[in-house]
């Protein structure tokens, strides 16, 4: 069974409206990486302001348990929005919750800058409370991007621009490191030259730092603020108001208007089609259908998310320690923070961002299953000779152990960290598609605190020994991810319904070959398989 309104949009021609979903869509990932990652850059400063202690010989440091929830608490927060706002997505629409994720999102960076109080804990509190409710508005751009992207794309490019919106991640990534490299560096002209903590223990940490920090942090609000006025034009998708509203009417003049085309609005066809497709994500048959594919997809981004955001989250403690950054007590206070998020800045540029646009280019022609494959099982091999090999690396050859490091980052992002994010989109009937990808990435999230809670703990102190048992660790956790891969299976080529099976050709590889006619307003004839 087929209906005109979906065949539209598989066969549809790309065309502006395609990619100018992917930047309304993706400026929210942009902002969601940047709001996540720059709190790595200025981790360290805030030790130095809020727990300077004259007698240490080392410069003041955030406590294990306030490190931990200030760079994991905005991960728990994302968990719980992605739970929510997946299941309020299918509820509701994807278009009522797009917004009000984007609000959040802008009022919590605002406020994370502006956290007060009069002492240390204050601040640290207030600065957790809010980074969790931007973490919430985070969380729910997961789902509803994805979905949105998979229900508008045709199916030819459906997966390359669904990693196009991913791919504004790394986008966001090289700018936090970017942003506090920049700001840092403003701010160290303003103060002009200041002694090392070894040299004035006190002097070394720059009163205008307090502010430095806050504007880092509050720059994050003002990509999620610009896109807001076209997201709220972007129109419900038309497979959520066919399959889940049952408005064939409505669904075929908002995607005749996207696509300019003419469709069929077919209400009683639509009728026969969800009546087929009414059972629910609890239900004996979503078990049969697609249970192993959700544990395929939930355990997938779980490994992957522990490797990944324990490199990014751990950057600013490995780079010290290995040489790539001077001792802090070599530095002041801003000079450390422009130091290290200069390194993580160019080890975003060349090891993380390309691997993106890597995916976007490959992911139609190798297909989701091979790239996955291959990331999950470069990435354990390159941890593990970084594992066996620390002493070597540290000491004698920094620029191997930068190399290493960055091509982890590479093959993550050309590799799970983006298939991860476009199965799940793909794999599940419309009327569970943004539950399930929330309940895939809130998964995902779970391994990202095991990265923040627990591998940081190891990588904290720059112990050698720590940081060997971290890295082997983590490939241990890719290599099992490696063998989840193959819980889930390839989707490329197919529409999403015979992906899900809502159009009971879940077994074929290709579709039937009925064709059905739509007219374009200009005259001619076009052909929708």
């Amino acid at each position: 069974m087929s209906l005109a309104v979906l065949d539209a949009l598989d066969s549809a021609r790309t065309q502006w409206y395609h990619f100018t979903a992917i930047v309304i869509a993706g400026m929210g990932f942009f902002t969601d990486a940047y709001d996540l990652f720059c709190i790595s850059t200025v981790s360290k400063l805030l030790g130095r302001l809020y727990y300077f202690d004259p007698s240490s010989k080392k410069p003041g440091k955030l406590p294990l348990n306030v490190n931990n929830f200030v760079i994991g608490v905005a991960l728990v927060g994302t968990l719980c929005g992605q739970l929510f706002f997946g299941w309020l997505g299918d509820k509701v629409g994807r278009k009522k919750v797009y917004g009000f994720t984007l609000v959040l999102m802008v009022f919590c960076a605002l406020c994370s800058g502006l956290s007060f109080g009069s002492t240390a804990h204050s601040v640290m509190t207030t600065l957790c409370f809010f980074r969790f409710w931007l973490g919430f508005g985070i969380g729910g751009d997961y789902p509803l991007s994805a979905t949105i992207m998979s229900e508008y794309a045709n199916k030819r490019t459906r997966g390359a621009f669904i990693a196009a919106v991913f791919a504004m991640q790394g986008v966001g990534i090289v700018f936090a490191g970017m942003v506090s490299m920049l700001v840092s560096k403003m701010f160290l002209s303003y103060t002009g030259k200041t002694p090392t903590y070894n040299e004035n223990r006190v002097l070394s940490t720059q009163p205008e730092a307090d502010f430095m920090w806050r504007i880092v942090l509050m720059i994050g609000a003002v990509p999620a603020a610009l896109t807001y006025y076209w997201r709220m034009k972007m129109p419900e998708t038309g497979r959520y108001t066919a399959l889940i509203e049952g408005n064939a009417k409505q669904a075929a003049s908002d995607m005749a208007r996207v696509l300019d085309i003419e469709i069929q609005a077919e209400q009683e066809k639509l009728s026969q089609f969800k009546a087929s497709n009414e059972y629910s994500l609890t239900s004996n048959e979503f078990i049969q259908r697609h249970g192993k594919h959700l544990i395929g997809t939930m355990s997938t981004w779980f490994l992957l998310d522990i490797a990944f955001y324990s490199q990014n989250l751990t950057q600013k403690d490995i780079f010290p320690a290995i040489g790539l950054v001077p001792a802090e007590a070599d530095m002041d206070a801003l000079s450390e923070v422009y130091k290290t998020s200069k390194a993580m800045f160019v080890i975003a540029l060349f090891g993380t961002f390309p691997g993106y646009w890597f995916t976007v280019y490959f992911i139609e022609k190798i297909g989701r299953f091979k790239i996955q494959l291959v990331g999950f099982l470069m990435m354990s091999v390159f941890m593990l000779v970084i594992g066996i090999k620390y002493n070597y690396l540290k000491h004698e050859n920094h620029m191997l152990f930068a190399l290493l490091y960055g091509l982890t980052f590479f093959f993550a992002n050309f590799g799970p960290n983006s298939t991860t994010f476009v199965l799940p989109a793909e794999l599940f009937p419309t009327r569970v598609r943004s539950t399930c990808h929330a309940l895939s990435a809130a998964a995902g999230k779970a391994g990202a605190m095991v990265g923040a809670f627990g591998i940081q703990s190891y990588t904290v102190n720059g112990e050698e020994g720590k940081i060997r048992t971290a890295m082997k660790i983590l490939a241990v956790t890719n290599m099992l991810g490696f063998f989840c891969t193959f819980l889930v299976t390839e989707t490329k080529g197919r529409s999403l319904e015979e992906i899900s099976g809502e159009d009971d050709r879940e077994n074929e590889l290709t579709p039937t070959p009925s064709a059905r006619v739509t007219v374009p307003r200009n005259g001619s004839h076009v052909e929708s398989m």
